[in-house]
């Protein structure tokens, strides 16, 4: 198949179809929200049986269809059509791995500035520490941010824990950790080990209300403050820093993997799970997107390598550092041993 992306080329249309990459995501999202996906999985799988089942016309079911086969999002046998096997996993309502309220939550309440990115760049006033979106946070948009990831970050942590081995470990500190999906999936399988999520006052509101729904509140505790300026609970022996690097410039992600060493258990182990660039920082794109993210925020936040996230690491005073990838390259994991 032709590489319409390729750099090489010489003529415009791969620099046409980036420009055209927020229709792409509108096509996704109202495929979500019209539910084909649901449909075609429960046998609406041709153009007039989809037609019906979304109570749209024929006409439009056909452009949705002819879109979704050319995205890949669908798959034609003849006269009929099936999902793509991650949207049959991941885009299908009612599917414990569903992940329709992430894509709603990105579309419908992600920052207005992207259409203004230029206007953001273009600002000197200091960045902050930590971005507008997090410092001032509410309840009710906590509550809102966590419903939309939760199915998002409950993949990752079944990922987590199917790949890395706490067995002989007994408590958790998960700095930033949200709604507590890492201490969660732990409590579920490891029926004698704690965790302890540190995030804003506001958040863990929230993470208090995910702990009693799975039913490990006896387990899984909240502590809010900031942990780029707070003391942080001393003596685990897991330490987590999943999702928000990129929320952090180097100087703040050096003293916050100095203080997790420094709080946790000898011979504890610390993670660093987020997007990275590779060493030649070159890519991949999501690395790159959510450091320009921060542009936005009005944080001092940056993409960083997995050799910056390692350096960070082996100057805290980690040793046997070692670097993984998470979910393919896109998401790296980075490891360090406390002596």
């Amino acid at each position: 198949m032709e590489d319409l992306f390729d750099g090489s080329r010489r003529d415009s249309l791969r620099l046409q179809l980036l420009g055209w990459g927020d229709k792409l995501s509108e096509i996704l999202n109202a495929a979500i929200e019209l539910r084909l996906f649901t449909k075609v999985s429960a046998g609406a799988d041709t153009v007039p049986a989809i037609a019906e089942a979304l109570d749209i016309l024929p006409l439009n079911a056909e452009r949705l269809v002819l879109a979704c086969v050319a995205m890949d999002l669908l798959r034609r046998d003849g006269d009929r059509y099936r999902n793509a096997p991650d949207v049959e996993r991941f885009l299908v309502a009612g599917r414990k791995n569903y992940q329709g309220p992430w894509f709603r939550w990105w579309r419908k309440k992600d920052h207005p500035g992207w259409h203004r990115l230029a206007d953001y760049l273009r600002r000197k006033d200091a960045p902050a520490v930590i971005g507008e979106l997090y410092a001032h946070h509410t309840v009710e948009e906590a509550r809102d941010f966590h419903e939309g990831m939760y199915a998002v970050g409950m993949g990752a942590a079944h990922l987590f824990h199917r790949t890395v081995d706490l067995s002989a470990r007994r408590l958790i500190l998960d700095l930033g950790g949200g709604s507590g999906h890492y201490c969660i999936v732990a409590a579920e399988k490891y029926p004698a080990i704690r965790g302890i999520v540190f995030d804003l006052p506001p958040v863990v509101e929230v993470t208090r209300e995910y702990a009693a729904k799975s039913g490990y509140s006896d387990r899984i505790t909240a502590q809010g403050g900031d942990f780029t300026a707070d003391p942080l609970p001393a003596g685990a022996d897991v330490v987590l820093l999943n999702g928000n690097g990129t929320i952090y410039g180097p100087d703040t992600m050096r003293a916050i993997v100095a203080k997790a060493h420094d709080a946790m258990a000898p011979g504890g182990e610390m993670h660093i799970i987020f997007e990275m660039l590779d060493d030649d920082r070159s890519g991949p794109v999501n690395a790159a997107l959510f450091g320009l993210y921060e542009a936005l925020m009005g944080s001092e936040g940056r993409a960083h390598s997995v050799t910056d996230v390692a350096g960070y690491m082996r100057a805290a005073g980690f040793v046997d550092v070692s670097i993984h990838d998470f979910l393919g390259r896109y998401i790296r994991r980075v490891t360090g041993l406390k002596k």
